[in-house]
């Protein structure tokens, strides 16, 4: 039976939860072995998709050598099989992910795309999209870092009354705002093109507005595989979010 590429994407995430799990509970590993071999087990498990059900498209994968040929390839998945090895490997957080995303060139643009929350037994794709629960009473909640909060972050929550929800793998932090856990997740502290294409991606179906800091589009499948910085917001935030960033570089 014919899959859709949303319905790959999708079983791809699967495949990569479905060796991760096991792996970080048999215990059998810890620190840096286990994140080690969890990068490399969730790339085979994707990789083995995507060669199955995709045999004729390009990866472009954290846990891959690059391929030159990805840049004239008019169909690309890109992936990051084990998004937050830090928090994966502690044994005791759910916010990292597994993310594949497909660029076409036809769109010039991410086309389909699903986000692995393995720990909370999730998958979240661009079709269905997922819908963005309303905002909570309260102040507004803007995502960022655990480790190294950016200085843009700490404006936008000031500008907006908002405050600070640390958490772990970027993919998890665009997918809180997806899931209502924030409203605004703000980067400024760089990244790779694959910490966020499926992430954005599933952001953009649900109606949520990405960018970079200064408001231009993020890009994929370009020949630099850094993307500096990112922003996603609820869309009705977005014009006070960049504005305060601006304040906050």
């Amino acid at each position: 039976m014919s899959r859709t590429d949303v319905e790959v994407a999708a079983l791809a995430a699967r495949a990569a939860a479905d060796v991760l799990l096991p792996l970080l509970h048999a215990g059998e590993l810890h620190d840096e072995a286990l994140g080690d071999a969890g990068d490399a087990a969730a790339q085979a498990a994707i990789a083995a998709v995507l060669a199955e059900h995709r045999p004729d498209d390009a990866v472009f994968s954290e846990e891959a050598v690059d391929d030159p040929a990805r840049l004239t390839a008019d169909r690309l998945w890109i992936v990051d099989p084990l998004d937050g090895t830090r928090e994966y490997r502690s044994g005791d957080r759910h916010d990292w992910a597994v993310h594949v995303a497909l660029w076409e060139r036809s769109a010039d643009d991410l086309t389909a795309a699903a986000v692995g929350l393995p720990a909370l037994g999730e998958v979240v794709t661009t079709d269905p999209a997922p819908v963005v629960p309303p905002v909570p009473a309260g102040p507004l909640r803007v995502a960022v870092s655990r480790s190294r909060p950016p200085a843009q972050a700490r404006a936008a929550a000031d500008a907006l009354g908002a405050v600070l929800v640390p958490l772990g793998s970027a993919g998890y932090k665009t997918l809180a705002v997806v899931r209502g856990e924030a409203d605004a997740y703000v980067h400024a502290g760089g990244m790779y093109q694959w910490d966020s294409a499926a992430p954005v991606a599933v952001a953009r179906a649900a109606g949520l507005f990405t960018s970079r800091l200064d408001g231009s589009p993020l890009q994929y499948a370009v020949p630099d595989a850094w993307l500096p910085d990112l922003v996603v917001c609820r869309p009705e935030l977005a014009a006070r979010v960049l504005a305060a960033v601006r304040t906050g570089a």
